[in-house]
C-alpha cells in the first residue's frame, strides 16, 4: 500500500497549529472542530478536511510533486482516529467545568503530533502494529 508522507506532516501540522491555537485563545469550540476534522478523515479517508486541502489545493497551487511511499495508510488513519477522540474529550472536559483535563489532553495529543513531525515516531501507528499482531495471533 501507498501513503504521500507530504500529506501526513500536513494533516499533523494542521493538528498542531489549530490545537495550539484552541488552547491559546481559549475556544472549546475551536478543539471540537479540529477533533471532528479528524474524525471525519478517520470514518471517511475520502473526506479528510486536511488531506484535501494539502492534495486538491496546496500541492497544485505549489506545484509540489506528488510522493508516495509504501507504509500502510490504515496505520495512520488509526493514529489520526486516536487523535479525534482524545480530542473530543478533551473538548467533552472544556464544557463539563474541568479545563485543566481538557488541556492536558490537548496538549497530550500536540506532543504525540510534534513527535512524529519531528522524528517519524508515531506512537498510533505503533499501537496499530501491535493491535494487529495481537488479533493475529488470538485467530489462528
Amino acid at each position: 500500500m501507498k501513503t504521500d508522507p507530504d500529506a501526513l506532516r500536513f494533516n499533523q501540522m494542521a493538528l498542531v497549529s489549530l490545537t495550539l491555537g484552541s488552547l491559546l485563545l481559549g475556544s472549546p469550540a475551536l478543539l471540537a472542530l479540529t477533533a471532528l476534522a479528524l474524525l471525519l478523515g478517520t470514518a471517511c479517508p475520502p473526506l479528510a478536511p486536511f488531506k484535501n486541502l494539502y492534495t486538491r489545493v496546496l500541492r497544485p497551487l505549489l506545484r509540489l510533486p506528488v510522493r508516495r511511499v509504501d507504509d500502510d495508510p490504515r496505520a495512520h488513519n488509526f493514529a489520526q482516529g486516536m487523535g479525534g477522540s482524545v480530542l473530543t474529550l478533551a473538548s467533552l472536559a472544556y464544557l463539563g467545568g474541568l479545563p485543566l483535563l481538557g488541556t492536558a489532553l490537548a496538549v497530550v495529543v500536540v506532543a504525540l503530533a510534534l513527535l512524529n513531525l519531528t522524528t517519524g515516531y508515531c506512537l498510533g501507528c505503533q499501537l496499530y502494529f501491535h493491535y494487529r499482531m495481537l488479533r493475529h495471533r488470538l485467530t489462528r
